[in-house]
């Protein structure tokens, strides 16, 4: 598992390719631009035909063996954000070491340094180097700056925050008002990633978004209530509400259904 600290002092978890997905991948790129490679060199021999001049042809096979080995890859690969299709078929994408889109030239050195460790040296080179590195890093990675990352992966069940024990009595006698959408997505998105947040930046960030929560909720918590358990009941205690709230409406719009069908036709 690979980890990356953002601004916010939230650290993100990217799962680094392993080797036999990120070989599977680099096999299918490879087979994929031969036989475009080799489809070019027949279609060009078809046509140009014994009539041609072999220096001409020559320089034209090896511009043809330089644009899908070098120019194609490199030109999908930035314009894709570090797709192609072995990676599309195994769900990988290449980024950046800091998590971050690759650019051209990202691209354009993997590109490179791929036709002497991929094509010329059969592939040994890079797995080598994959083999030896924990992010399974071929040498053009190394060089670039860049790792292969797994884009599918398993959604965890999200773990809904529940009301602390010790609040229990204090948050059924609150009078909660309607909390803005902008702060109740905050307020989800910080308790979601409150454990993996550097602990000063989460002590200060719980704070500011209890301040801003206070103004809806009243009477305030007990006193010495962290306010991470405070913003832990009051989202858990709205949840609950409105989940009481839309039971009773739709119990409510099932019973004015039941009442309409019962009337005879025409009233």
């Amino acid at each position: 598992m690979s980890h990356v600290v953002t601004g916010e002092a939230v650290v993100l978890e990217l799962r680094p390719a392993s080797l036999g997905v990120r070989s599977l991948s680099s096999m299918i790129d490879v087979v994929a631009n031969l036989v475009l490679l080799v489809l070019a060199w027949v279609l060009l021999g078809e046509t140009l035909g014994t009539g041609f001049d072999p220096a001409a042809g020559q320089a034209l096979a090896v511009a043809t063996l330089v644009f899908f080995l070098v120019i194609l890859p490199v030109g999908v690969e930035s314009l894709t954000r570090g797709k192609s299709l072995g990676r599309l078929i195994m769900g990988l994408r290449i980024v950046r070491d800091d998590g971050g889109s690759i650019r051209f030239r990202h691209a354009l050195v993997r590109g490179l340094v791929g036709v002497f460790e991929l094509y010329m040296m059969f592939g040994s080179v890079a797995f080598a180097a994959a083999l030896f590195n924990d992010r399974s890093k071929r040498l053009g990675d190394m060089l670039a700056g860049t790792y292969s990352m797994r884009e599918r992966v398993g959604a965890l069940p999200q773990q809904l925050p529940q009301i602390p024990p010790q609040l229990l009595p204090w948050v059924r006698l609150t009078d909660m008002g309607r909390l803005p959408e902008s702060l109740a997505r905050r307020i989800a998105q910080f308790l979601a990633q409150a454990p993996k947040m550097i602990p000063a930046s989460r002590e200060q960030l719980a704070v500011a978004l209890a301040t801003e929560a206070s103004g809806f909720v009243s009477p305030p918590p007990p006193p010495g209530t962290a306010p991470e358990l405070y913003l832990m009941a009051v989202m858990a205690e709205r949840r609950e509400r409105d989940f009481a709230r839309l039971s009773r409406q739709q119990a409510a719009a099932q019973e004015r259904s039941r009442r309409l069908h019962e009337l005879p036709f025409g009233q």
